[in-house]
């Protein structure tokens, strides 16, 4: 299965010249690695030409059995992408992945827990206590970066010093996830804290002799902050703590669902956090129904007198009325 492997290569290069996450590429490639497997073990052994929706049937049901919904439509997904591909190359004359409905997915389940404020307060006083002077800076910055604005991994190992705009208070963000490259204003509290890592860091890169280096976020060494390093040095301070497991994620749905919570725009928190599409923020307004409620509470026609809402109420009690 030679040439599967070398379509399976050229599919995966148009997700590094998009700029998809390592993560991603790996994870659909070790996906594309379970279909090519499956394949060759058929026996007779099917051509790539000979491949039929009656197949693609059954390995998707031998693969997901027993899976999450998020699961299986996760394998649909990666397999129908490679069946464009393969229809692109002439292999296929069409895709019938495009035609295999995979689950119908609650976006509303999928939403992670909000990480507590009191939570947030204490990953702050951790970080500003870390036993490196240089990461109290860097990780108060980082921490604050996260809740404010709702980066995404990729979005903040990506950060170079030039994104930032401390003259606007503004960080630019790259696009390659949507394709739409953002500016988000970011909070005075916020800029004071990056502004003093800011100086930690030219002393760090200074002492290492890479003040050519782009990165916003260095490690101590002075090379570029990644985003696995990013996520396990987070579960550690988390740990430290002595908090519940937080994830980076996470900041991005507290930073979503504690501004609408706040009363921002449906379609602001949209362009804060780089949805293409504003049903991915929608999924975040049912956990601020709390907050809608109490609002609801101070709705004008709870101010009504009392005289004609009993008025009203008894027309519903009369005993002689008629529908009509």
């Amino acid at each position: 299965m030679r040439r599967w492997e070398v379509l399976v290569d050229k599919y995966l290069t148009t997700f590094k010249t998009r700029g998809l996450s390592d993560d991603y590429i790996k994870n659909t490639g070790r996906e594309l690695d379970r279909w090519g497997a499956w394949l060759r073990r058929r026996k007779p052994k099917p051509r790539l030409e000979d491949v039929s929706s009656e197949m693609l049937i059954k390995y998707i049901g031998s693969r997901t059995v027993c899976r999450a919904k998020a699961t299986v439509y996760g394998v649909i997904s990666k397999l129908r992408g490679m069946g464009d591909l393969l229809v692109r190359e002439g292999v296929w004359r069409q895709n019938p992945l495009r035609w295999i409905r995979g689950p119908r997915l609650d976006p509303r389940a999928r939403v992670p827990r909000r990480i507590k404020k009191v939570h947030l307060e204490n990953l702050l006083v951790t970080a500003a206590r870390s036993h490196l002077k240089y990461y109290r800076y860097m990780w108060v910055a980082v921490l604050m970066l996260l809740y404010s604005t709702g980066l995404r991994r990729g979005e903040l190992e990506r950060l170079d010093i030039s994104d930032w705009d401390r003259e606007e208070s503004m960080i630019k963000i790259d696009g390659r996830k949507t394709g739409r490259e953002r500016k988000v204003p970011v909070p005075d509290s916020v800029c004071g804290a990056i502004e003093a890592y800011l100086v930690r860091r030219h002393n760090r890169l200074e002492k290492f002799c890479n003040l050519e280096e782009e990165a916003l976020f260095i490690n101590k060494y002075g090379g570029r902050m990644k985003g696995t390093s990013i996520g396990v040095s987070l579960h550690k301070l988390a740990s430290r703590a002595g908090i519940p497991l937080v994830t980076i994620h996470q900041f991005r749905h507290t930073c979503a669902s504690d501004l609408l919570e706040s009363g921002v725009n449906l379609t602001d928190v949209q362009q804060i956090l780089g949805h293409a599409d504003i049903t991915s923020t929608m999924r975040y307004l049912h956990v601020a129904d709390p907050q809608r409620k109490k609002a609801m509470e101070r709705h004008p026609i709870n101010e009504m007198l009392g005289v004609p809402a009993k008025a009203i109420q008894g027309c519903f009690r009369g005993k002689g009325s008629r529908d009509g």
